[in-house]
């Protein structure tokens, strides 16, 4: 059964973290996986390679939900998910993307893990978040500001760890 489930990286926030406690799931949104595309563009990458890829575009794609929560701590958040393939549709066809839309909410017994940055990232992803969109368009300053967030690796929890993240 494991076998027939696709690991997904769901970009989040500690609020978002605490809802999931809360309320049991992660509404559906935007993810990343391996996707076909990704696969492709990456035809020399082997399978860690790929998700590895797929994961730091979701720690990407946790600042833009910073930048849009001005109340969330500064801590770029990862949800490591195993759903069915019939939850994470084919995904987006642009070579190279690991973009998933992902079809219902992810349940917290499908949560492999999450991944948080620790305590001091804080300043590094706060001023990250502050220019991702300017990133994203080309501004080199502005990735740079962006890589200096990058060069913090996520912390590993399990998922039983939950409630001393949201504490």
């Amino acid at each position: 059964m494991k076998d027939q489930l696709v690991r997904v990286y769901v970009p989040a926030t500690v609020p978002m973290l605490a809802n999931l406690r809360k309320q049991g799931a992660l509404p559906a949104a935007g993810a990343h996986a391996v996707t076909p595309a990704l696969r492709e563009w990456y035809a020399e990458g082997d399978e860690e390679e790929l998700e590895y890829v797929a994961f730091t575009r979701a720690a990407q794609d946790a600042l833009r939900l910073l930048r849009d929560d001005a109340g969330a701590p500064r801590r770029r958040v990862v949800v490591s998910a195993d759903l069915p393939p019939g939850s994470v549709p084919g995904g987006d066809l642009e070579l190279g993307s690991s973009l998933v839309r992902l079809t219902g909410p992810i349940p917290l017994a499908a949560v492999a893990a999450v991944h948080v940055d620790g305590a001091d990232a804080a300043a590094d992803v706060e001023a990250a978040a502050a220019v991702i969109g300017e990133a994203l368009a080309g501004d080199p300053d502005a990735q740079f500001t962006v890589d200096g967030a990058e060069d913090h690796e996520l912390e590993w929890y399990d998922v039983s760890e939950l409630d001393t993240l949201v504490g």
